[in-house]
């Protein structure tokens, strides 16, 4: 489809979200390309080959990806006090996390952690829009680790789509076959590196490639193989562009102040070929800087030109800015034509993020998470107490004129250390504890624990009392557990 001239107000134009001027709006055209050319770096069977790019936003993002993908590998391979430091032990019902343990019960304590990471998500997204997506996201990282070795197998971007639309030969099928033999041993190693946080990394591993592993292991580790080989090998932008819901839903957290990759339109349009070094004057000549060269298309991972506004499938990756500052280096322009920009930015508006809703309400929120996750963790006790009372008597009669009631002690140590405890019962009224009071539970131990109180038929009322057991680490007295229950006598 050939390329065609239409003012902002008609319907084929993609709106831009952040601020124009309104001068250039109402005077400038916009060109607009088709789907099919808008993505300079599709090929007919619908893929999209985008450039390698360098510079500075890249090589950020490069460092962080790289972070991110070391730190997935690495964490299951760090002891501590010969522990894996990351594990979810599923079968134990047990979490390990830097000589911290978890259990089911403790659970809260992990919805408070998402429930923080969520907003502070949302507080990063007033400042910079999605910036996750375009350096933190494992969607992205995984992706660019696939182009990489897609790009050092079949060459460039230009390569790579004359390989699609050159017919099958000996050499296609060579690069090809090496691309995805690669890229399956990339999936199989993320695969394992995804089931080692629930499984000892070092027995998994050596099971798994020298086929020891048992069944349901070997199939989770392939399942997560084949996830990552079809998300990063396949559907790459797709996941972005229909499948990640933030992409939906993170305009409703910009504002005038966030900055996002945006294209200055007052200075760059009207667009134009030129050639290098030559000066550009609006009244004149009426080009503006942005010199047509496309360059931020084709480097861009989900095919879409930022000249056309601010839209969802942008995912922030800075790689349009760095190929756009690269190009006005050489016609010695200003840089920055595209960049990280806000809409007041673009108006020459300061404005304080204090008198933002948006970021008060979200640093508030953050706040208050990283509060009540200190909160809980504080008050998380390293011993498990259950009290079942005997359901197949209230109370026994002794010969001795005196009244007995027998309970069932659930106690667990949830440390991973060997515990002694301090059984004792607590009472206005003269109780005795028959049972030995101190006991010893090995590292992550239950014990089901029988115990008998007793009690003088004439120096308790009759009825329902209440008595109060209590474990203490003889240690550590500070980390005690009590739990209320009843004492019948006639």
């Amino acid at each position: 489809m050939p390329k065609s001239e239409v003012t902002p107000n008609s319907p084929n134009v993609n709106k831009s979200v952040s601020a124009k001027p309104s001068s250039v709006e109402l005077h400038i055209p916009i060109k607009i390309l088709s789907s099919e050319t808008a993505t300079g770096s599709n090929t007919p069977s619908g893929n999209i080959h985008f450039r390698e790019q360098k510079g500075d936003f890249q090589r950020l993002r490069t460092m962080m990806n790289s972070l991110l993908i070391v730190l997935f590998f690495a964490l299951p391979f760090i002891s501590i006090d010969g522990r894996q430091a990351i594990l979810l032990d599923i079968s134990q019902q047990q979490f390990f996390f830097f000589g911290i343990t978890l259990w089911p019960q403790d659970f809260t304590l992990l919805a408070w952690i998402f429930i923080a990471a969520a907003f502070s998500l949302f507080f990063i997204t007033v400042f910079w829009g999605r910036v996750w997506c375009g350096y933190l996201c494992p969607q992205t990282a995984w992706t660019f680790i696939y182009v990489w070795i897609e790009t050092r197998i079949e060459g460039s971007s230009n390569k790579r789509k004359q390989l699609d639309k050159a017919s099958w030969s000996g050499s296609k099928i060579g690069k090809r076959s090496t691309k995805h033999l690669l890229w399956g041993l990339a999936a199989l190693l993320t695969g394992c590196g995804f089931i080692s946080y629930f499984i000892p990394a070092r027995e998994l591993y050596i099971d798994i490639f020298t086929g020891n592993a048992s069944f349901w292991v070997t199939s989770w580790v392939w399942f997560f193989a084949i996830c990552t080989y079809l998300n990063a090998g396949w559907m790459r932008e797709q996941m972005c562009l229909h499948c990640c819901p933030y992409s939906r839903f993170q305009a409703v957290m910009f504002d005038a102040n966030t900055k996002t990759v945006t294209y200055d339109a007052k200075r760059g349009e009207s667009r134009g070929p030129r050639k290098r070094k030559q000066e550009t004057n609006l009244r004149e000549s009426n080009l503006g800087d942005c010199v047509d060269c496309n360059l931020c298309v084709e480097v861009c991972p989900t095919g879409i030109d930022i000249r056309n506004g601010l839209q969802y499938e942008c995912i922030n990756c800075g790689a349009c800015v760095d190929a756009c500052n690269e190009t006005m280096l050489k016609f010695d322009y200003k840089p920055n034509l595209i960049g990280y920009m806000s809409e007041n930015d673009l108006k020459g508006v300061n404005y304080s993020y204090w008198r933002s809703p948006r970021f008060l309400g979200y640093g508030a929120a953050v706040v208050i998470m990283l509060i009540v996750i200190g909160l809980d963790l504080n008050s998380r006790s390293e011993i498990q107490l259950n009290v079942i009372r005997d359901r197949q008597s209230l109370y026994r009669e002794t010969a001795d004129n005196k009244i007995e009631n027998t309970y069932q002690l659930k106690i667990r140590n949830k440390t991973q250390d060997t515990k002694q405890y301090q059984l004792a019962v607590d009472s206005e009224m003269p109780f005795s504890l028959i049972a030995d009071p101190i006991i010893t539970l090995a590292a992550g131990e239950q014990v089901d624990y029988p115990v008998t109180v007793l009690a003088d038929k004439d120096a308790i009322p009759s009825g329902r009392k209440m008595i109060q057991f209590s474990v203490t680490d003889v240690k550590q007295p500070s980390q005690q557990v009590s739990q209320e229950t009843g004492f019948f006598s006639p």
